[in-house]
Formats: structure tokens, C-alpha cells, sequence
């Protein structure tokens, strides 16, 4: 049996509960335990602070094959250090460790997939064989928290949300989903359920526990995993591969990383902006070690194609699924031809808008961090959150959505919200016509823990059509930089829980070095610094993290389609606590190479109340005040900022850390600026441009996130628009 978020946190609350419990009376009962199991040594429980974790593991002979292992195995290919004695030493790491009996049984399902003729290790005749089992086995048990305390996990530290991942990598480099079942004493780490009795055992330089099963993970992508349903005519989704297949994005959906940029890293040719290497206009910030690929793919099951069509899942052809969509008036203005590589067929404007280029975990599906409301340490949510990717082929709009009302994450739903001034931003209701789709939970067993993707089942048809678009056209299409350049995603960088400097200060090459960013292009005098504050310095943003860019810039983004024709207001957010901002001219068009400034340059320095430099801070004059008990003047106030291209922030979410009580809207740094309104088509693609015009190299050009506002929802008589 799935459980559903609230039945998780209510579970994980039982067992922090348990847990406290148990560190009181396990010295009082510690006997009475150790005769329940002859494997299980309750001895000193919770005071090995004079152990290591090579230690420990060396005096508990039910962990002896694993520490032989480690001393077998080395840290890296380019280290004669193993990891016994690296676990020796000083550090912070968090070990998943597999008994002896789990050593074996791993082995004995070697020998059923004829790897060795029998459990053992004599059985090895290839030395590069046995060495890699061996890697499997040790590396992917263990976390390097590095130094920080924050970052070895104890089963209270783990993320809550059901399928979702420890933030930092094991030694093999894959993240660990966490799994929690019917009882709050079962919880599984990678596939391998923890013993409830010897776990969170503290040591000097890590924690340890104790695990049922080697941790093992597949290695195959969503490609391999796709493949291998089409080759075994697996049920489940058979139908979603040979889609996947027919468009020809088999070759796409197998990349992980890519090898230029992994290679040109490691040569030491991706430089950290550090004042060793002549950056001094901020903090030390890192360069990212990868540039992974990552996808999602939203798939209706086999069962639900059964339904639809009224035959077995394995008997469905292309043609009856081309027919149903045709005589349904779906995709009308597609080809329906057998050509399924082009973004012009039928089946592929189908199947493309069911995968995004962004790998999204369970806990990722909506980034939650400081809307009103929210509580990260237990879940809880607050006001309702909505989240804009792009997909994949003919690029439209997917909307992803969770409320405290909704009972899960909905792709394209369209509740009324309780949106007024004095109300909470809550579902008031939702039409049935509008529900959307409820995202079903992923499974990350066995073969389907893939590296590369997420794969989360659906029981109804997702389609881009007329209702869908209309009612994106009757809303505010808020997104986060971040969540439309999907290297954020996949490579940590956006809202990172990671909490080392290298996560927390990370920044990105520009194109005179290696383009990182898909849809950004950036000159060679552009540094582009990520400040996370997510968790730690409480930046007055959404979502806590903040985008901070150097030197003469000059840098282009594409902008996300638009979901109907029309004319949009597009909006940029600013903050301006920093005395540190730059003046920017924009640019907006269809024609990369020749776009057309917007207006007079923006001078991100001026705020609610004050012109802040590095020289003075001054009145800024635009007419910023705090709300009043008076919504009609309140109305003035927003009509004579919106005069001088201005608005309030949001108040949708909190000015500073998680959990402030002060919402953007209250505070006079945070504002949204009014750059244009334009006629935009969706079946074009836009872009913006910013560019300095100040010759100081040290300011920073700001970005958080941006809004493109159809003019039914910012120029309506009628309902004007909210301020959430």
C-alpha cells in the first residue's frame, strides 16, 4: 500500500517519536534486545564517540565481510587510499551498512544471473569483474558528508516525502531514495530496508545503519528501462515505451552526462570564480562538477490505454492510438501520418508534451520553501503553488500544481482560489472539468530506480488542448529562472539542501568558456554567480535561491511559450537590500540576433522607498506604502506604482527565511517591474536580453523569477487581478 503525503508525515512524527523513546530506554534494555537476535549487538548503544566507522564495523562481526571489502576497495581510480582507511579517519559520512547475510544473498543472485557459478568470492574469474562488484557493493554505502555536521543523516534528517532522495550523492555518485512502509519502524535506504535496531548509531566521524540488502542500483537510463519493456512485452507502461520509440527519442532519453564538459572540468579548464583566479566581485563560488541530463515522463499505464481502447495493452498499435486522438479532435491542426519524428505529427505533438528535459524526485515536482504557510521541517503545507516547465518537441506549456486542498501534485488544474485580499490563497473549489491529472507515485524498485529520469504513472489522457490553453490564458504564468533551464534541476543548482559552499556559492561558465546553459547565452565579460540562501541567509526571494551576475554583461534567455495569441504583460521581480545593484537595458523580441529595447534602462537600485548605491541612499519617490486596512486606497497605492512601472512583491510568499511572517507584498525591497506588453504567439519562441550600461564590472544584475500576465488577467473590469 502507497501512502499519501499526510499519512507519511503523520508516520514520520510516530517515528521521531519512537526514536526519542527508544535513546531513553535503550540502556535499560539493552539486554533484553541483544536476546532477541543472536545478529544484533545493542552493547554501548549511542555512545561510540571514541569509535570510527572502521572501527565500529571491524568489533561487530555481523559487518565483517563488508569491512574486509573496504579494505579492498579503493576511493577513486586515481587513489591508493581504500576506504577502510579513509573511514578511519576524520570526516563526516553516513553508512548504509549490508550484514554479512547480506553480502551472501547478494551473492546468490550473482549466480542467478549467471555472473558467478557459485556464492563466492573464489567464484570470480575476471579481476575487473570482481573489483566492480566490489565498488558496487562499498560505494554505494557510503555518503561524504565532507565537514559539515548538517550533512551526516540520521533517519530524522531524512527527506519525508515518499520516493524522494538524500540530497548528497553516495561514492558511486547516485542519490539514495528513501522509502517508507505501512509501520513507522520500516524504512528502506536505496531499496534495502534499514534495521530498526541498529540504526542512527552515532560514531566520530559519521553515523551507521545497519541494512537488509546490498544496495545496488540499476545503471540503466529511461531509454534502457524503455527497452527493456518493449524486448520482455512487459504491462505497466508498454504503451508509453513504443511511443518514446516511434518518436525516435530513444538516443535522447539514454544521455546522462555530458562527457565534453565532464572532461574539460577535470583538465582543470571550467574555472571557480575565487580571488586565486582573479574574481573579487563577490563570494568564492564553484563551478559545477557535471552537466547532467535529466527528463520526466508523465505516462498513462497500460491499464488505462486497455480501458480507453478495449484491447489488451500488448495488442495496441500506433495506428489505433493516432486514430482515437484524430477522432477525438485532438492535436486537430497535427499531421497524422507515419512520420512520428517530426514535431509536426500527430503522434509525437502526443508524446513530446508528456516528457520535460528535467529530472523531477517527488519532494521536486513543486520546489515549496518560503510561500505562506509552508513548513519545511514537517511538510505542512500553506497557499496553493504552481510550477511552468516546458516540454519536450513543439514547446508548450505544462503546468504542475499542488495545493493543501488538491490531495497530491495535479498537472493542469485549474482550481478557484479563495484569492482576495484578506483571504488565504486556498481552493475554495475545482470544477471537475478543471481537476487535472493526479501524478501517480513513482516506483523506484529494482530495474525502475534509473538513473537519468523519473517515470510517474497517470490514469487519464494528458493533452495540450483548447481548455487547457484557455485556462492557462486566464492565469498569472509565474516561473522561477530556474525551473526553465533544466541544468538547475539536474545538477543541483536550483534550491540546493546541499550545505557546503561549493552548493550553496555556485557558478556558471560563459560561452567564450563552455555554454552550460541550453537556453542562455552569455558574452565573455558575463559571470554568472547562484546564491542559494535556501535554508541559511533568507534572501528576500521566491524560493529562497538568487541569481546574481557580474562584469559587462551581455546575456540572452529564452523566454517560455506563451499558451494562446494575445498580448502579455511581462514582469520581472527585483530586490534591492543590496547596495550592489546594477542598471540594466532590456531587450524583447523573435529574433535572437536583433531584439528591441524595452523602454529606458531599469535601474534595479531603486526600490518601494529608497535608491540604494554604493555612494547614498536616497527617497526613491515611487509611491510605495504599506497596505492599509483600506482596500480601496490600498487599489490607489498599486495603480500609482503601476504609473511608474512598478508593483508590489507578491504576497505569496515570505520576504527572508522559511516560516517569516513578512510577505513580499510588505516589503519595500521587494517589487515587480513592468517591462512591456507585447502581442505574443505561441507557435513562436521570444527572447529577452539584458544588457549593462554602467561601466562598473562589480554590480550585480539580479534575477529570481518572472511573469508573463495575460491581458484578460492584469486589464479585466470585471476581477482584477490578485495580489498573491
Amino acid at each position: 500500500m502507497n501512502l499519501n503525503t499526510k499519512q507519511v508525515e503523520i508516520k514520520l512524527r510516530e517515528m521521531n517519536l519512537c526514536m526519542k523513546k527508544l535513546l531513553v530506554l535503550t540502556s535499560l534494555v539493552g539486554a533484553l534486545f541483544t536476546a532477541c537476535t543472536e545478529q544484533v549487538d545493542m552493547s554501548d548503544r549511542y555512545v561510540y564517540t571514541d569509535y570510527t566507522i572502521s572501527n565500529y564495523l571491524h568489533n561487530h562481526e555481523q559487518y565483517s565481510e563488508f569491512y574486509d571489502l573496504m579494505g579492498k576497495v579503493h576511493v577513486s581510480s586515481v587513489s591508493e587510499t581504500t576506504v577502510q582507511q579513509l573511514l578511519s579517519a576524520r570526516g563526516n559520512y553516513t553508512i548504509f551498512v549490508p550484514t554479512n547475510d547480506a553480502i551472501h544473498a547478494y551473492l546468490d543472485s550473482l549466480v542467478k544471473q549467471e555472473l558467478i557459478p557459485t556464492a563466492s568470492w573464489d567464484a570470480f574469474t575476471d579481476s575487473l569483474t570482481l573489483d566492480s562488484i566490489r565498488q558496487v557493493i562499498v560505494l554505494n554505502s557510503i555518503i561524504d558528508g565532507k565537514d559539515l555536521n548538517s550533512q551526516r543523516y540520521m533517519v530524522s534528517d531524512f527527506p519525508i516525502t515518499q520516493n524522494a532522495e538524500i540530497p548528497l550523492a553516495n561514492m558511486k555518485n547516485r542519490k539514495l531514495a528513501v522509502h517508507y512502509g505501512e509501520n513507522t519502524d520500516t524504512v528502506s535506504v536505496g531499496g534495502s530496508k534499514l534495521d530498526v535496531r541498529n540504526r542512527d548509531i552515532p560514531v566520530s566521524n559519521g553515523v551507521i545503519h545497519a541494512i537488509d540488502a546490498v544496495i545496488a542500483p540499476t545503471t540503466n537510463s529511461l531509454s534502457d528501462l524503455l527497452a527493456d519493456i518493449l524486448h520482455d512485452k512487459t504491462e505497466g507502461f508498454y504503451v508509453a515505451a513504443m511511443l518514446v520509440q516511434a518518436c525516435g527519442l530513444m538516443d535522447t532519453l539514454s544521455r546522462e552526462e555530458d562527457k565534453v564538459y565532464e572532461r574539460m572540468y577535470l583538465l582543470g579548464q571550467i574555472d571557480d570564480f575565487t580571488s586565486a583566479n582573479g574574481y573579487t566581485m563577490d563570494s568564492n563560488s564553484y563551478a559545477p562538477e557535471h552537466r547532467y541530463y535529466g527528463y520526466t515522463y508523465f505516462a498513462e499505464t497500460d491499464e488505462f490505454w486497455s480501458n480507453l481502447l478495449g484491447k489488451p495493452a500488448l495488442e495496441i498499435t500506433l495506428d489505433d492510438i493516432a486514430g482515437y486522438l484524430s477522432s477525438h479532435n485532438i492535436y486537430p491542426d497535427a499531421v497524422n501520418d507515419h512520420n512520428y519524428t517530426s514535431e509536426d505529427n500527430l503522434i509525437n505533438q502526443f508524446t513530446t508534451y508528456h516528457l520535460l528535459k528535467a529530472r523531477l524526485t517527488p519532494d521536486h515536482l513543486i520546489y515549496h520553501y518560503n510561500e505562506r504557510g509552508y513548513n519545511y521541517k514537517t511538510g505542512e503545507l500553506g497557499v496553493a503553488m504552481a510550477e511552468f516547465y516546458v516540454t519536450m518537441g513543439k514547446r508548450r506549456l505544462l503546468q504542475i500544481f499542488e495545493s493543501k486542498e488538491s490531495g497530491g501534485v495535479y498537472l493542469n488544474r485549474f482550481p478557484k482560489l479563495n484569492n482576495g485580499p484578506h483571504d488565504n490563497y486556498h481552493e475554495a473549489y475545482c470544477e471537475p472539468e478543471k481537476e487535472g491529472l493526479l501524478i501517480g507515485k513513482t516506483n523506484r524498485e529494482g530495474k525502475n530506480n534509473i538513473t537519468n529520469a523519473m517515470l510517474y504513472p497517470l490514469d487519464k489522457l494528458l493533452v495540450y488542448d483548447d481548455a487547457t490553453r484557455n485556462n492557462l490564458a486566464k492565469g498569472r504564468i509565474r516561473f522561477d529562472f530556474c525551473a526553465i533551464w533544466p541544468e538547475m534541476t539536474n545538477n543541483d543548482i536550483r534550491c540546493s539542501f546541499i550545505m557546503d559552499e561549493r552548493h550553496q556559492c555556485v557558478c556558471l561558465p560563459n560561452d567564450a568558456t563552455y555554454r552550460y546553459l541550453e537556453d542562455v547565452w552569455m558574452n565573455e565579460t558575463t559571470y554568472f554567480y547562484e546564491a542559494m540562501g535556501y535554508l541559511s541567509d533568507g534572501y528576500h526571494n521566491y524560493q529562497g535561491d538568487e541569481m546574481r551576475i557580474h562584469g559587462q554583461l551581455d546575456m540572452i534567455c529564452r523566454l517560455p511559450p506563451v499558451p494562446k495569441k494575445g498580448t502579455y504583460e511581462c514582469r520581472y521581480s527585483v530586490t534591492n537590500g543590496s547596495t550592489q545593484r546594477s542598471i540594466v537595458q532590456f531587450y524583447w523580441g523573435d529574433d535572437k540576433d536583433n531584439l528591441t529595447p524595452m523602454g529606458i534602462p531599469m535601474d534595479l537600485r531603486t526600490g518601494g522607498l529608497e535608491r540604494r548605491t554604493k555612494w547614498s541612499v536616497i527617497p526613491s519617490g515611487m509611491g510605495w506604502e504599506l497596505d492599509t486596512d483600506d482596500d480601496d486606497y490600498n487599489a490607489e497605492v498599486d495603480k500609482k506604482l503601476r504609473t511608474n512601472g512598478y508593483m508590489k512583491g507578491a504576497k505569496l510568499y515570505s520576504a527572508g527565511t522559511c516560516g517569516n511572517s513578512r510577505m513580499a507584498r510588505d516589503d519595500e525591497y521587494s517589487t515587480r517591474r513592468i517591462l512591456f506588453k507585447q502581442t505574443m504567439d505561441p507557435d513562436k519562441t521570444y527572447y529577452i536580453r539584458f544588457k549593462q550600461v554602467t561601466d562598473d564590472a562589480s554590480l550585480q544584475f539580479y534575477m529570481d523569477y518572472m511573469e508573463l500576465v495575460p491581458k484578460e488577467v492584469y486589464d479585466n473590469p470585471n476581477e482584477p487581478e490578485d495580489i498573491w
